[in-house]
């Protein structure tokens, strides 16, 4: 895991700067290439093979191409050994397996990849920059592109895998007012947004070419719909065992210390059954709150609780960590400069800490992430099965129930509504609280709607589906959410992240089993409880889904958050956004909630980060 950095011109200077910004990321070392037409950065976090003989910006052994590269190859062993009689290896990385599978298959060595990556390759013969990004998108890479030309100055095109390092470049910050309507939705920028003007994320599984001043950006991989897996249950379960533990088997490879982040779910705790029969003391790691009984103590604590017994029942060396009220909003405010731009989740806090306290004892966690998109572990997958039920009763049955508000809900059609129940924050309270002249109230539903809904405009391949919510997650939510989050608090602390679950094999399995074995009318994720039932401990099987939250709402109402959080939910905050939202309605909403009368934690907490960012990174409107 590392940094790349890069743009279409030589200047030494400048792209050293930009490795200054992200050297987080990759402590261990720096270094740089430039030459007419190209400038190279790089921040390396070792992690396999740790010579020299690795280190980048690397040359091919003819000094055609220069890569810079984030990431781990996962099958890069297997590569090697088909390339071996064509490529003259000098190194045991999987940075030079890259350069070499280029050199063969051009662009379509992408589709080669078992891993995650972000990577840029300078073709020295073609004069050509080429890049690619993960299957599922667990590396982020953001660009700025300015095709015009003016003055004599050629088109300007910048990469790198933190916004804060293109800023190092003149780029004015200017807040996008489409992505922060977005946000304010659904909590998070969606891909290609990024809450700058000129700025975007790089989409999953893409590649893109930049040459003579124009870029091309092209999808090289989805996971289709298609037919079911043809064996019984039985066999899918060990089937999905052998897929899991050659994940799990995959991603231990390090030559750095490497341990897990144990949630107390159901995920995490699968992969540590296969990594305790792979590997021998393993450091297990979690992170839990430090409240008062009257706080809910043991309700907030139940996963880090049930994390110490699944650590026992599996024998790793299991390290805890707890977070205090009185340094949250110390974390909040460096979680929010590594976010690069507003993502809105209280846990934000906690897993800094945990990637803080993990480094002092590895380099690299594995993590559950991505067991409920691939295995329909959210509560809302369950409720869109019974609403698919329900409508399909006489209309007498479903009339009758209309008086009733929650029973009208089951009513919602599958597509973009559905989605807009679960995903969307409700126009009552965004009106109330933010000034109608920057918020669009329809953008979002257009947005994901022709992205995802609408077939005739290339929307997603899940439409008509069942699936359709977890496959429509597993491009969104999963992506500019929980991963890049999870990616920019670990990489803080220069943790690398790998999320076994992810792996492209075992998603493109798990899309062939049918939703009945995943998503039932009473419960979810049944297949992988059922394939794990008797290798993971019982007590983990009949907890209810709770998902990874904190106790941000009880934090807002505490004496050392409560004062801090009223300033910067105040227009004397930072001048740039003093007309972005409604402050009296503001404080009204922030007071029912310190009284306890409401509860208004997500919109709270989505401004006071968003107001955060703002300041950090000098917004102008």
């Amino acid at each position: 895991m590392c940094a790349i950095n890069g743009f279409n011109f030589s200047n030494r200077d400048l792209v050293q700067k930009m490795n200054l910004a992200n050297r987080h990321r990759g402590p261990d070392a720096s270094a740089v290439f430039s030459e007419d037409g190209i400038s190279l950065g790089h921040n390396r976090l070792s992690i396999i093979d740790l010579s020299e003989k690795a280190a980048q910006p690397m040359k091919s052994f003819d000094e055609r191409e220069i890569i810079v590269f984030n990431g781990e190859i996962y099958n890069f062993k297997e590569l090697k050994d088909e390339l071996s009689e064509f490529y003259p290896f000098r190194s045991d990385s999987d940075t030079e397996v890259i350069l070499a599978a280029f050199r063969k298959w051009g662009a379509d060595c992408v589709r080669k990849f078992n891993g995650i990556f972000a990577f840029a390759i300078w073709d020295r013969t073609k004069r050509e920059i080429f890049l690619a990004r993960d299957h599922i998108g667990v590396k982020p890479l953001y660009y700025y592109f300015d095709p015009s030309i003016s003055s004599g100055q050629a088109a300007k095109f910048i990469f790198s895998s933190e916004i804060k390092s293109i800023l190092e470049h003149p780029i004015p910050r200017r807040l996008n007012l489409e992505a922060f309507s977005h946000y304010l939705r659904v909590l998070y920028v969606p891909e290609p947004l990024t809450m700058f003007e000129g700025i975007y994320k790089f989409p999953q599984a893409s590649r893109g070419f930049y040459k003579d001043g124009k870029l091309k950006i092209e999808k090289y991989w989805d996971i289709q719909p298609g037919s079911y897996l043809p064996i019984s249950k039985t066999d899918m379960e060990e089937e999905l065992r052998n897929k899991i533990e050659q994940a799990v088997g995959a991603q231990l490879v390090s030559d750095r210390p490497l341990g897990l982040y144990l949630s107390g779910g159901i995920d995490s705790s699968v992969i540590l059954s296969h990594m305790s029969k792979m590997r021998d003391g393993i450091d297990t790691f979690s992170v839990g709150f430090e409240l008062k009984e009257k706080e809910q103590k043991e309700k907030f604590n139940a996963d880090f609780e049930l994390a110490k017994k699944t650590a026992l029942f599996f024998g790793s060396n299991h390290n805890e960590v707890l977070i205090y009220p009185a340094e949250v909003f110390e974390f909040l405010e460096k979680a929010v400069w590594h976010m690069d731009e507003p993502i809105s989740n209280p846990t934000a806090v906690a897993m800094l800490k945990l990637s803080e306290f993990s480094k002092k004892k590895v380099d690299v966690v594995l993590a559950g992430d991505g067991g409920d998109e691939l295995f329909g572990g959210y509560e809302r997958y369950r409720l869109s099965r019974l609403m698919n039920i329900f409508q399909k009763l006489p209309r007498f049955f479903r009339s009758a129930t209309v008086l009733n508000s929650k029973m009208r809900k089951l009513n919602t059609p599958l597509g973009i509504e559905r989605f807009i129940l679960f995903m969307f924050q409700k126009d009552a309270i965004l009106n109330r609280v933010v000034s109608g002249q920057f918020f669009n109230p329809d953008i979002s539903k257009l947005f994901f709607e022709k992205r995802y809904f609408d077939v005739s405009a290339g929307g997603g391949p899940a439409c008509g589906r069942e699936e359709q919510l977890m496959n429509i997650d597993r491009q969104t939510w999963l992506v500019d959410f929980a991963l890049m989050l999870g990616d920019k608090m670990s990489m803080a602390n220069g943790v690398e992240a790998r999320v076994p679950f992810l792996d492209k094999n075992l998603a493109e399995f798990a899309a062939r089993i049918p939703l009945k074995f995943k998503v039932g009318f009473f419960n979810t994720k049944k297949i992988l409880k059922s394939a794990y039932r008797g290798r993971i401990p019982d007590f983990l099987l009949n907890q209810p889904k709770r998902g990874w939250f904190s106790p941000g709402a009880k934090w807002l109402r505490m004496d050392e958050i409560r004062d801090k959080a009223k300033e910067a939910l105040s227009a004397n905050y930072y001048s740039e956004t003093r007309h972005l939202f409604n402050w009296s309605e503001l404080r009204q909403v922030f007071d029912k909630h310190l009284s306890g009368r409401e509860y208004n934690l997500t919109i709270l907490w989505a401004i006071v980060t968003f107001q955060i960012w703002a300041k950090k990174y000098n917004i102008s409107l």
